[in-house]
């Protein structure tokens, strides 16, 4: 079935607010016509922008002439190398804001006239591959997952819905994660243009930038982050102006930060559950209730190998990496991720739940467990990365102590200046087992 590339009704309604001002829905469409005019003849290519209404148009055009969108989690000479290898005379769009990248390039263009096309947002057959996104590694290799442009265009109507967005019509979106990630993808790019919606160009960082970013959008407002970024945002000194919505994804989020970031900006905080396999499936307001409520017309169904989840824009069935416990059929508990389960003296607990409880020691600016790789037959005994200036081991292990069964310590505790988290707030797996590594060998050198 066809399906529209956005959803604005009028040419003169905002769909992005860049540096140099508001682009409107006829100014997009042309400038989507006129770039996918210069795209080389090819099955695929690999944005990488870093202006977020560039990405968009990109991605339109590439849409229009039928090429596949390749979306991985960074763009590593490894990376890079492997995506050659299996997509050959790929091509990556940049513009300003892209990262270095070893590959033949073309720039995002927004030189599009609207006089030289009719205001009629393109239609799209469903079944068109319309993107690869890869899974962040956080838990082992990048997996590619194929999405046709049905399963994307419904995964941002369908956020809409749950969200209840459907009433905020001119609702101005900024996100603080890129949009190569499925969170940022459908939260920011696909939930704006099949919403109606207008979304910054930009991705700020810091505190300070954010808050400027978000002072300048009209009401109503929505701020798209991460645990990592409102953490930031709750110990900043600076002031954040008012939103509408505040919605989080990528990681754990505690009580005590949900009611900082509800109380500093004067909204409810969304959080979204889903993975890149499967998009997003569930969301919650945290200080209403901890059950998390399935989108549309996705289910889940348990066997013996796992939770499955199905439906909706779920693309076929799909095994979810975590612990779930189903209260009903809409409904359910999230226990953490199946690879983070831990079992120490015959105690269970999950390194989400530890990481948890570690950023909410006082003075603990960031932090993360790491269970090692058993080596040589010796106990293995978790280790934690801690953030904290002005503070000492034994102050975050006394911290840590009444919030932690003492089998869960960790021995060692390292304070280190920063976690190695990529644009989306995670931290692999690898880059916690290189910064281990990195230390013990300092450690053992005279």
């Amino acid at each position: 079935m066809p399906l529209p590339l956005f959803a604005h009704a009028s040419p003169d309604a905002p769909v992005a607010f860049t540096r140099d001002g508001i682009v409107n829905a006829h100014q997009f469409l042309a400038d989507v016509h006129s770039f996918a005019d210069r795209l080389p003849d090819a099955p695929h290519v690999l944005n990488a922008c870093g202006d977020r209404y560039l990405f968009a148009v990109g991605l339109g055009a590439a849409l229009l002439r039928g090429q596949r969108t390749l979306l991985p989690a960074n763009h590593t000479p490894a990376t890079l190398e492997r995506l050659t290898q299996t997509h050959p005379g790929l091509q990556a769009l940049t513009d300003t804001l892209a990262p270095d990248i070893d590959l033949p390039s073309l720039a995002v263009t927004r030189d599009g006239d609207p006089h030289d096309v009719p205001f009629a947002a393109p239609v799209i057959p469903g079944d068109r591959i319309a993107a690869v996104l890869f899974t962040s590694g956080s838990t082992g290799d990048p997996v590619p997952t194929v999405k046709s442009w049905s399963l994307l265009a419904a995964s941002g109507r369908n956020e809409v819905a749950a969200l209840e967005l459907n009433d905020l019509p001119t609702l101005a979106i900024l996100g603080t994660v890129p949009p190569q990630h499925s969170y940022g993808l459908e939260s920011t790019v696909l939930m704006a243009l099949q919403g109606g919606f207008a979304f910054d160009a930009g991705r700020p960082f810091f505190p300070a930038d954010i808050c400027s970013a978000l002072a300048v959008l009209p009401r109503p407002r929505m701020l798209v982050t991460t645990p990592v970024h409102l953490r930031a945002l709750c110990a900043s000194e600076d002031h954040p102006p008012e939103v509408d919505l505040l919605l989080s994804a990528t990681a754990p989020l505690s009580l005590e930060l949900a009611a900082d970031a509800e109380q500093r900006f004067g909204a409810p905080l969304k959080e979204i559950y889903g993975c890149s396999e499967a998009g997003q499936l569930a969301t919650r307001q945290l200080l209403a209730s901890a059950q998390w409520r399935l989108m549309g017309d996705i289910r889940l169904r348990q066997d013996e190998r796992g939770t499955w989840a199905s439906g909706g824009h779920v693309p076929g069935d799909v095994l979810l990496a975590d612990v779930i416990e189903l209260v009903d059929r809409e409904r359910f508990i999230l226990h953490g991720r199946t690879a983070d389960l831990i079992n120490i003296a015959g105690k269970r607990t999950s390194l989400a739940h530890l990481d948890l409880q570690l950023n909410a020691v006082p003075g603990v600016r960031d932090g993360a467990f790491l269970m090692p790789d058993d080596e040589d037959d010796r106990v293995v005994r978790l280790t934690a990365f801690v953030v904290a200036p002005g503070r000492t081991a034994r102050d975050i292990q006394d911290g840590l102590q009444q919030r932690i069964d003492a089998a869960f310590l960790p021995r060692p505790l390292h304070l280190v200046d920063s976690l190695p988290r990529n644009t989306t707030g995670k931290i692999p797996r690898e880059a916690l087992l290189a910064l281990a590594a990195r230390l013990r060998k300092h450690r053992n050198t005279p």
